[in-house]
């Protein structure tokens, strides 16, 4: 443990990159969907991401590593009230700071303000793992300010914070990726896990489907709090009905979608 809290930074970019690249391979030979996937659309999400990483070099300290060794430093939040033990403070801080990135996901759908930030990530017309990525530098700063209030509050040790994160980049990458899992396989899955059928629902141009299925890691959210769809067939149908081709394959529109109207 003590290798992975002191070189968090490349751990986190290893398994990062390599899920990417395992996640794309996938894509390749089990596909889900067979259309065509233009390079100018993934290098798009892959340029976002490189923004977002610069955005977030602006405001050093704000993330929820940072907030993890302070919280240790100043011995603040919850966790270091009740003190439950190492082991006990992992499992509660990955299962609390998942549950808050869920609520953060409702509510960037339910707040119009925010969803017109969030649509960046709807208007894509295509799903796979550089979809991960498409997110606007104008959600990734609140969402990190977010995850660092997050793990103050409760105090969670920086061990469980470089697991979730990479726990969280990992199964978002997956659970976009355009890859095909037996319907059987899937059930089970979904059953712990958000899987890529689960979350294409989420991306359907029908409003009753973009907003359900908010979950990145763990579904459990999604059917404790009503907000649960099964798979169905319209979500081969992906994007947003007032975004089309070709700007939304260019990265100047992307940045600016959160200035157009609905």
């Amino acid at each position: 443990m003590d290798w992975i809290t002191q070189h968090e930074a490349i751990a986190r970019t290893g398994i990062f990159v390599s899920i990417l690249i395992l996640m794309l391979a996938a894509e390749q030979i089990i596909p889900e969907r067979t259309e065509k996937q233009p390079r100018r659309r993934q290098i798009t999400n892959l340029s976002l991401t490189l923004i977002n990483t610069l955005a977030l070099r602006l405001v050093p300290g704000m993330t929820a590593v940072a907030a993890a060794a302070l919280a240790a430093q100043k011995e603040w939040g919850l966790f270091h009230l009740i003190e439950p033990g190492l082991g006990a403070s992992i499992v509660f801080s990955i299962l609390a700071l998942d549950a808050g990135v869920y609520l953060q996901h409702l509510a960037f759908h339910r707040f119009p303000l925010l969803w017109r930030i969030h649509r960046v990530h709807h208007c894509d017309p295509q799903l796979d793992a550089t979809t991960a990525l498409r997110f606007h530098p104008a959600e990734i700063l609140p969402s990190s300010a977010y995850k660092f209030i997050l793990v103050l509050i409760l105090g969670a040790p920086l061990i469980a914070v470089i697991i979730f994160e990479a726990l969280l980049n990992a199964s978002a990458i997956f659970n976009h990726a355009n890859i095909h899992l037996p319907r059987g396989l899937d059930r089970i899955l979904r059953r712990l896990i958000v899987t890529p059928n689960m979350h294409s629902s989420h991306h359907s141009p029908e409003p009753k489907f973009t907003n359900s299925n908010y979950g990145f890691f763990l579904s459990i959210w999604d059917r404790l709090f009503g907000t649960y769809s099964p798979y169905n067939e319209q979500a081969d149908q992906i994007g947003l009905k007032e975004f089309k081709r070709p700007r939304t394959d260019q990265l100047i529109e992307l940045l600016r979608v959160p200035m157009r109207k609905s």
